[in-house]
């Protein structure tokens, strides 16, 4: 029977133990090592712009009156997209004011517009969703028909809409061509301000007056309707460095004078200077019968019917995005 030295066993051992210790930490560093699933369905996206435009006059022969204004814009979107389901948000702020010599600083932009559409589909073979959308829209500060700044003509929740229905909507793979077609969306406007809402401004039931002038009712806050809503959404390159971007919106209520549309269109072009500096031209279009214009005559506020709204922009800005 033959001994194997001391020394020998331990070299063994020695040499067995490194190679098990070795294998061990190879496994636990490819495990640690072992890329993880670290894909996302969320996409998301910031803008901050700010314009400014301005002109002053200094002893000019040719007159003209010194202005500076200037626009504070937000854009914040949240998508989230698997293969069978699409769920998009968006919000939507801008605020602006504007300056001129001899009269009161006044605003030029107020918008706070907040969207989302979960949309699902039973296969990727087709870019039709079944949609339920959801809008909201109002605005940060009070309105007025100027020069008058005593009465307010609209306030924050004065009117406030929201939308929700249900619907199918068609989606580029892009996501730059939407069109969404709903059979039943109610339409709710709300008017918190009840001056305003004694009015009957944007459609609500106003309030109801004895023979004495005394007030017997006072003027309903919101009103609901249902109908039939197509909004649709196209955004295109049209050349180098100038994209356009169009959205449009028509309502019509089935209970009360179905077939009056309401009217949301507006068509913006972004002309991309380079990064950070864009120049914007845009055209804002909107009729809805229950918004009635108003118009200061000999110091009094009169009310008149409802008006086509035109709102045209041209500013030139920094944005920032991330």
């Amino acid at each position: 029977m033959k001994f194997i030295p001391i020394t020998s066993l331990l070299i063994i051992s020695l040499f067995s133990t490194n190679l098990f210790s070795q294998k061990i930490i190879t496994t636990l560093e490819g495990s640690l090592k072992q890329p993880k699933d670290t894909v996302s369905h969320w996409a998301k996206k910031n803008t901050i712009g700010f314009d400014i435009s301005e002109i002053a006059f200094v002893n000019w022969n040719a007159g003209g009156t010194s202005s500076v204004s200037g626009l504070l814009k937000t854009k914040f979107s949240r998508i989230y997209t698997t293969s069978n389901y699409n769920w998009s948000n968006e919000l939507i702020m801008r605020y602006g004011l504007n300056k001129q010599d001899g009269v009161e600083l006044r605003k030029s932009d107020d918008v706070f517009l907040f969207s989302s559409a979960f949309g699902y589909r039973k296969d990727t073979l087709s870019n039709w969703y079944h949609t339920a959308k959801f809008n909201f829209n109002t605005q940060f500060t009070n309105g007025y028909a100027y020069p008058n700044t005593e009465k307010t003509i609209s306030s924050p929740f004065a009117p406030a809409y929201v939308f929700i229905g249900l619907g199918a909507e068609y989606a580029s793979k892009k996501k730059d061509e939407l069109l969404y077609l709903s059979p039943f969306t109610s339409k709710m406007t709300f008017v918190l301000d009840q001056r305003l809402a004694n009015q009957g401004a944007f459609g609500v039931t106003k309030a109801i007056y004895n023979t004495d002038g005394s007030l017997n009712k006072e003027g309903e806050k919101s009103k609901i309707e249902l109908g039939f809503l197509l909004t649709g959404y196209y955004k295109k390159q049209v050349v180098k460095n100038v994209i356009m971007e169009n959205r449009l919106s028509l309502y019509s209520d089935y209970i009360n004078n179905f077939g009056n549309i309401d009217v949301d269109y507006n068509v913006a072009f972004d002309l991309v200077v380079n990064e950070y500096i864009r120049t914007n031209i845009g055209l804002h279009v909107i009729y809805d019968d229950d918004i009635k214009s108003k118009k200061n005559i000999d110091g009094e506020q009169v009310t008149l019917g409802a008006k086509t709204q035109f709102k045209q922009m041209l500013g030139v800005g920094v944005v920032y995005q991330f």
